[in-house]
């Protein structure tokens, strides 16, 4: 029996808030810039000024520019600590939520009860998931990789696909392991993320009545649907990229062949004029 005088009890009001909030920030926001980021490979090609003349070779290469721009941001390391330290705190204590909570879904199978039991589930699923995706793509735990392949955030596309295909050459039975659990853990992690902001505005007091909760829910699975779309695109997208192509776009880009943005005539003299004043 829970001892009612205990730190989670004398402290539930602001743990509840707490454990809400940083599923929302930093984690969900992460989540939406992650996966705005990867699904790239499958937009990537609308990027007109992107290096590469077809649709794939843009999109990889906008991919990989946008992976090359949050490494060398100054603050990284500060900004991974955060979001790890919010991931940690929002894991313990969404364990220890589950643990303690009681499930009804199995007597009284109304939806709050089976999205109650999805967020549990999901959560669980989705921490694994999250450990194996850090260990191996930014620890560099190859052991657990397919292949041995090591992730590296200079040839970003490339050694990602072979990380979910197992290998530099063709698709694995281990890569095929792998892409399915990545595309059920990002299915999970979204899951987990809309619906935990429909109930985060029950905890915070924003949406009162039934009629706020059923619009407020309408606005979640609408992000919810959006952020599927591009997780899986981006699962998709890498588990059928070609490592070679990708790697031919990755190097070219590193040797600094990139094509030059097209000027107007209006501007090819006032260009020219400025290069000239540089040169002088």
């Amino acid at each position: 029996m829970s001892n009612p005088d205990g730190p989670m009890q004398k402290h539930h009001f602001l743990l509840r808030r707490l454990h809400s909030l940083t599923g929302i920030l930093p984690i969900g926001v992460f989540l939406i810039m992650h996966l705005t980021t990867n699904s790239t490979i499958a937009w990537g090609g609308l990027n007109g000024r992107a290096h590469g003349d077809g649709w794939l070779d843009r999109a990889i290469a906008t991919f990989q520019h946008e992976v090359s721009f949050i490494n060398e941001t100054p603050l990284l390391l500060l900004i991974e600590i955060t979001l790890w330290a919010s991931i940690a705190f929002h894991s313990i204590l969404g364990v220890i939520y589950a643990v303690s909570g009681n499930m009804n879904n199995g007597s009284y199978k109304y939806g709050g009860n089976t999205r109650y039991m999805l967020q549990r589930v999901t959560g669980y699923v989705g921490i694994l998931f999250i450990f194996y995706h850090i260990a191996t793509l930014r620890w560099g735990w190859t052991w657990l990789v397919p292949g041995g392949v090591k992730w590296s955030h200079e040839n970003a596309a490339s050694t990602l696909a072979a990380a979910l295909q197992g290998s530099t050459e063709q698709f694995t039975e281990w890569g095929l392991v792998v892409a399915i659990f990545y595309f059920v853990g990002v299915t999970m992690l979204v899951f987990h993320f809309a619906n935990g902001l429909w109930t985060a505005a029950i905890t915070w007091g924003f949406t009162i009545s039934r009629s706020a909760q059923k619009r407020w829910g309408y606005a979640c699975a609408a992000l919810g649907a959006g952020l599927m779309v591009m997780a899986w695109a981006s699962v998709v997208g890498f588990a059928t990229l070609d490592y070679d192509q990708a790697r031919e776009v990755e190097e070219a880009m590193k040797s600094g062949h990139e094509p030059v943005p097209q000027m107007t005539d209006d501007h090819t003299e006032t260009a020219t004029a400025e290069h000239s004043n540089i040169d002088g």
